[in-house]
């Protein structure tokens, strides 16, 4: 199918015009802007009546998948090599009882729902993301970034971001395959562990000399196009080897950021992240199917409960096994159990791009996101509260 430069240039107006529209009420409004981005896509979309503003969907899916790239690209710029290996032991323990935990129970739930094996797979996934970002803004908002609490929440979100970003490579690997014996599986998993080791002591050695050599030229433009020759490349690398193309680009942001120059680095993504993350959430929002909002509302109430419970319980208890205070361990809960986020989005696309997961999965987990970033400034601001007059008895 030949696309007409025409078309492609109509869409991408339509969506910057609508974008930064939706963005502005989104802002006059106090609340993040993802929402806005993705009611943007809604109302530009194929699936909202009476007609679609966009002529070509798989424009739509190009956008996407550009924004997912250049989003976990930026997002992994944030987590140097030497960040990763300095965060406590106890906040990894804590990462890794929230991640299983509340993906157990998000597949036990799935299944109860008579959602199919990889359906249930890819939701319980979505459902244990936590915003770091939104998270970390509601408690700068608040006052509250300089809490214990607070540097307990970002060691844990850290984690958990690498393991979601992980596991969401394992199952497009095995959902790819459509292979589910333990030795596929295993397989799958050792690939994506090789590929992760292998970016990390290769290219720790290799790519911050490069980005510093380029660096040394004080072309900004030049080291911008090396940046996005590593995001791409790895994110290649990935996709040819049968993984997420979310972890090559995430672990190219991991060795940018080893580079001396990582802060001009970080300064010359943050314009691209913005321009592509909206692109990728209204491109999200576009490819939802809002005419089956009544079949998956009800389906996406329990498990945002679910997922709610599930992480509240176990970051308590995993906290408080870890010798914090119960103040510490109740606001640690409270914070990392009050958001869904952008990954959770991310990771219900990777179903979708693997064709393994129905349709309903998309606006399902996007409307859950919606759902919990509008919960998030409540949750932690009357949780911290509540946690500290129950700390006192």
């Amino acid at each position: 199918m030949v696309i007409e430069i025409g078309q492609i240039v109509q869409d991408f107006a339509v969506i910057m015009i609508v974008a930064s529209a939706m963005a502005l009420i989104s802002f006059k409004l106090k609340q993040p802007m993802v929402i806005g981005y993705i009611g943007a896509g809604i109302i530009i979309g194929p699936y909202t009546p009476p007609f679609s503003f966009i002529l070509n969907v798989e424009v739509l899916n190009l956008f996407a998948e550009i924004g997912i790239i250049l989003l976990l690209f930026v997002v992994g710029m944030e987590f140097p090599i030497e960040k990763l290996k300095s965060i406590s032991r106890k906040a990894f323990v804590i990462a890794i009882t929230e991640a299983f935990g509340t993906f157990s129970a998000g597949y036990i739930t799935g299944q109860a729902l008579n959602f199919s094996f990889f359906d249930s797979l890819f939701v319980a996934l979505a459902i244990s993301v936590t915003s770091t970002v939104i998270v970390m803004r509601v408690l700068e908002e608040l006052n509250m970034i300089k809490e214990e609490a607070s540097v307990l929440i970002l060691g844990v979100a850290i984690i958990e971001d690498i393991i979601i970003i992980s596991m969401l490579a394992i199952l497009q690997s095995v959902g790819s395959t459509g292979n589910l014996s333990f030795i596929d599986i295993g397989f799958s998993i050792g690939i994506t562990i090789a590929f992760i080791a292998g970016v990390l002591l290769i290219g720790s050695k290799t790519v911050p000399k490069l980005v510093d050599y380029v660096s040394r030229t004080n072309q900004h433009d030049v080291l911008v196009v090396a940046m996005l020759g590593v995001a791409f490349g790895l994110a290649f690398v990935a996709y040819q080897i049968g993984i997420s193309v979310a972890a090559g680009a995430f672990f190219a942001g991991v060795l940018i950021a080893e580079s001396k120059s990582h802060s001009v680095t970080r300064v010359l993504a943050t314009p691209l992240r913005d321009m592509f993350a909206a692109l990728f959430f209204v491109s999200v929002g576009a490819l939802m199917d809002v005419t089956l909002l009544l079949l998956f509302i009800v389906p996406a109430l329990v498990l945002v409960a679910v997922s709610l419970a599930a992480k509240f319980f176990t970051i308590f208890l995993a906290t408080k096994y870890q010798g914090f205070s119960r103040l510490t361990s109740l606001r640690a809960a409270f914070g990392l159990s009050s958001s869904g986020g952008e990954l959770a989005l991310v990771v219900a696309k990777g179903g979708i791009d693997v064709g393994v997961t129905g349709s309903f999965l998309l606006p399902m987990v996007g409307a859950m996101t919606i759902i919990t970033t509008f919960m998030s400034p409540y949750v932690i601001k009357f949780g911290w509260k509540v946690a500290e007059k129950v700390s006192k008895k």
